[in-house]
């Protein structure tokens, strides 16, 4: 059974943006008010950092529990990994997550700016400097036969599909506009040439976009 590489609850705005210009440490997402685009997946049952009982059930809860579902390895980019840019500065940064980062599997953070590796709880980081295939590759190995998550942030997707290899994408388009920022399409049919789309509306006002390799 082949190995897919899958981008899993990826979360755009109706205008295509997947996050602000100006990252910072308190800013992670660059834009001031991240809830917007998130707030259907914290509503759910299934959220992993939920400390209170409760939450939906439904369409939502399905993509949220299904997040983790035959993963043995994540590929982000540097900038969803951390604010910093150019060489490391500060190598106690070790991720927004803090000491149990949500992944419990090998995580490739793609940079021209090398690291050692370092584990946090059941989470290896490794940063790794290569094109989209080489980053792949190795984290295919390291899958050991799982799935690859494709997690983002929108540069890194871009790259992935400019080179053919994204093979199922789920992207969950909040209603609200952000005006600028990073910009995953203009419109998603700018993908129907290499993937079918379903469209499945949810209650929550978030419209899941179901995307698989043509």
């Amino acid at each position: 059974m082949d190995q897919l590489l899958r981008v899993m609850n990826f979360n755009v705005s109706s205008d295509g943006i997947g996050a602000g210009e100006h990252q910072s440490p308190e800013r992670p997402f660059g834009h001031d008010h991240p809830e917007r685009l998130f707030a259907w997946a914290g509503a759910t049952a299934s959220w992993p950092m939920r400390t209170d009982p409760g939450g939906s059930r439904g369409l939502d809860d399905y993509f949220t529990r299904d997040f983790d579902r035959n993963i043995g390895a994540e590929i982000m980019g540097r900038n969803k990994f951390g604010p910093q840019r150019g060489p490391w500065q500060d190598h106690e940064w070790c991720g927004w997550w803090g000491q149990e980062p949500p992944f419990r599997t090998p995580v490739f953070v793609m940079t021209h700016h090398r690291r050692p590796s370092f584990t946090l709880s059941d989470t290896t980081f490794h940063f790794v400097d290569g094109d989209p295939a080489m980053v792949l590759a190795r984290a295919r190995e390291a899958a050991q036969g799982k799935d690859v998550r494709l997690g983002g942030g929108v540069t890194t997707i871009r790259q992935f599909l400019d080179a053919g290899l994204v093979d199922t994408l789920h992207v969950a388009v909040s209603p609200v506009k952000l005006g600028s920022g990073l910009r995953l399409w203009e419109s998603p049919d700018e993908l129907l040439d290499r993937f079918h789309l379903e469209v499945v509306p949810s209650p929550s006002g978030v419209a899941h976009h179901l995307f698989w390799r043509r």
